[in-house]
């Protein structure tokens, strides 16, 4: 068959499979605004603040397809003043520039895939669904009808063969899936997740420093508090295996960079300097394109890089490599086939955002009911 030929005999198979499977989506939840599942939240008094003051650490817990109990920490973030970016560092990292955040809690570690899966490979919904495991709570038939991934094609290939095992950071997955991650926890929670902002990430990364790492002015210590290049032959580690930052959060630096809200622009630290920028990162000047979400910015360094692009400052942005062979036409909007380096964590504000803040950190569902006509699987 002509190249030409196979190039139309594949826009109309796809045509027609949109055309067959086109359905009316707007009733999922991923159509409605998070703020709505704030009322009566789940249980947890640790949780519970209306100051800084008041903050303090809490385990958040999440019912398995087991019917166990999966626990992860939540460590409060004190509001402040910092010096954002690195006069000495890259082009994009300055000019340096003071700004403050407001409080908020950060997970203590990156989002593991046993957490991950729950939502992601429809672990928890299928389990309710069969029957094999009952809801705790009413919550459940809201998050287990939200729009979730595909499952991948090979998850072994985004994960360092480590996805069924205990403990390890999930990863491979785009930020729109991150996204949905965190409106699913909000859903299943009652309390606002979400993921941080460029600005909140590296103040959380310093903790109070104004060096390279916040271990030090140089990489001599990186050994103790990162696994990066040099010390990752197998891809990453176990969360938690390091020291911790003084905040109390682990692998800030090194095992997998985690996603931020920011679309990509070189210029930005300029702009926000200058008072340009009103909003609290740098939103995508476009809709998101269900066929590739690349020039978004992500943190920390991973196994996959060397111990300079761990530093606090360091912005990676993920580009067209990082699905180069994804299988799926379109690409997906859910997995980034050549990025088994890139994970996130997520954050809970102290104040909960307006429904109006709130679109600005949210998956456009737009993409995804794009999506799922143009990929039906």
């Amino acid at each position: 068959m002509k190249k030409s030929s196979l190039i139309v005999a594949v826009f109309l198979t796809t045509v027609c499979g949109a055309m067959c499977f086109a359905q009316d989506l707007s009733n999922n939840p991923a159509y409605k605004n998070g703020t709505d599942w704030l009322v009566n939240p789940v249980a947890n008094p640790d949780a519970e603040a209306t100051s800084e003051e008041e903050m303090k650490p809490y385990e958040e817990s999440l019912q398995t397809n087991t019917g166990d109990t999966l626990v992860f920490k939540m460590i409060p973030i004190k509001g402040g003043e910092f010096t954002m970016g690195s006069d000495s560092g890259e082009k994009d990292e300055t000019p340096a520039f003071k700004t403050t955040v407001a409080p908020f809690w950060m997970e203590e570690h990156e989002v593991t895939w046993q957490e991950y899966s729950l939502f992601a490979l429809l672990y928890l919904a299928n389990a309710h669904k069969s029957g094999a495991v009952k809801p705790e709570n009413d919550r459940s038939e809201i998050a287990d009808a939200l729009a979730a991934p595909t499952a991948p094609y090979s998850i072994g290939v985004i994960s360092y063969d480590k996805s069924n095992k205990e403990g390890f950071p999930a990863s491979g997955m785009t930020r729109y899936a991150a996204q949905m991650y965190c409106k699913w926890l909000t859903a299943t929670t009652g309390r606002y997740y979400r993921l941080p902002t460029e600005i909140e990430w590296e103040y959380a990364c310093r903790c109070g420093t104004d060096t390279d790492f916040s271990f030090g002015a140089d990489d001599s210590e990186i050994d103790d508090y990162a696994w990066y290049l040099g010390n990752s032959p197998d891809g990453y580690s176990k969360v938690m295996t390091k020291k911790p930052n003084q905040w109390g959060l682990y692998d800030m630096h090194g095992n997998v960079c985690e996603w931020v809200m920011d679309q990509y622009d070189k210029k930005a630290y300029k702009d926000f300097a200058n008072g340009k920028i009103k909003t609290p990162f740098i939103t995508p000047k476009k809709p998101l394109s269900v066929f590739g979400m690349f020039d978004e910015v992500s943190r920390g360094g991973s196994c996959a890089h060397e111990a300079k692009d761990c530093r606090s400052s360091k912005r990676i942005v993920s580009d067209k490599s990082w699905k180069e062979h994804d299988p799926q036409f379109p690409q997906s909007i859910w997995w980034m086939t050549e990025a088994p380096y890139v994970g996130f964590r997520v954050i809970r504000p102290l104040t909960p955002p307006t429904a109006e803040e709130a679109k600005l950190f949210e998956p456009d569902p737009a993409v995804w009911a794009k999506y799922k006509e143009l990929n039906p699987r």
